[in-house]
């Protein structure tokens, strides 16, 4: 296993009001995409400093102090290429859109080491895409709950992963979502403006909460059902699990949501899906539009409705 022949990459993130009290290596984790359990080793390799200092992993984070990340190369054998057919919409010499069915892990973690769209992509693209974005996570701009359908981002080069990662982060990529929610939504639209943070207790889950990162969803409603209701939701955001938090927080959380629907619903195939995305292309700057239909899981249960 030979790491590859490029330098450390310096990643560095900045504590903020919601992440106070937080473990280092939790806040990391949360923050970074590994595992707690990798950013702990780095810290132990003295590859870690808070406000220039060295730093312990069960040190709690102060709004403000400044973490730097001191990433090894990668090395080329620590995600393996699977060859996983890929629903691929578009492709050129710069990106991928592909379509990700529902079941499908984006990327790598614990309880689920490979058979994941990663693995898949560095099958599909070779070894050039080894180390764009990240060790663990090569080409992936923006990721997809395992149970979440539909169309997804990936970059085969530093230089598109970099532009696109930017355009997100100014809200410059449109991701239109289908959703089929719980109860009857009064409104014909609406939208929730609501910071979300790590759960309080749940640390596993996301919430509402006063002090977390801004979070904005705009919502349609498509037709409403006598206990359902089929909406578009639109980020202008992109924070975790979003839209499912935010729907729960209005009292019309997603059918199926495992985590944060009622259990009593939770056996039902969670009605999410990726319709639509747009974006101006990192090279061109051509504008890039693409639209997905929901598949049949998602079309029989709004025929069932």
């Amino acid at each position: 296993m030979k790491p590859l022949k490029r330098p450390p990459m310096i990643e560095r993130y900045l504590a903020e009001p919601q992440d106070i009290g937080l473990r280092l290596d939790v806040f990391l984790a949360l923050r970074g995409g590994l595992s707690r359990s990798l950013y702990a080793a780095l810290i132990g390799g003295g590859r870690l400093t808070c406000g220039g200092k060295p730093c312990k992993a069960g040190q709690r984070m102060s709004a403000g102090d400044a973490v730097a990340v001191d990433l090894p190369p990668p090395v080329s054998s620590a995600v393996c290429a699977q060859d996983i057919a890929l629903d691929i919409v578009y492709q050129d010499a710069d990106l991928l859109v592909v379509n990700k069915p529902r079941g499908m892990v984006v990327h790598p973690a614990p309880g689920h080491p490979d058979n994941t769209l990663v693995n898949a992509l560095l099958h599909h693209c070779g070894d050039s895409l080894t180390g764009v974005g990240g060790v663990l996570r090569p080409g992936i701009v923006h990721r997809l709950d395992k149970d979440t359908s539909g169309l997804m981002l990936a970059a085969k080069t530093q230089a598109a992963h970099t532009a696109l990662s930017a355009a997100l982060k100014a809200r410059a990529v449109r991701r239109c979502y289908q959703a089929v929610v719980q109860g009857v939504v009064k409104q014909n639209s609406g939208t929730i403006d609501a910071p979300i943070g790590r759960h309080a207790v749940k640390r596993k889950q996301m919430a509402v909460a006063a002090g977390g990162r801004a979070a904005i969803t705009h919502y349609e409603v498509v037709a409403r059902f006598a206990r359902h209701t089929h909406l578009i939701c639109r980020l202008e955001t992109g924070r975790t699990h979003q839209i499912r938090v935010h729907m729960a927080h209005i009292g019309h959380p997603l059918l199926g949501d495992p985590v944060y629907g009622p259990r009593t619903q939770r056996g039902a195939a969670q009605c999410l899906h990726a319709a639509e995305l747009g974006f101006a292309h990192p090279r061109t700057g051509e504008p890039m539009a693409f639209s997905s239909d929901p598949p049949p899981y998602f079309t029989e249960t709004l025929a069932r409705l």
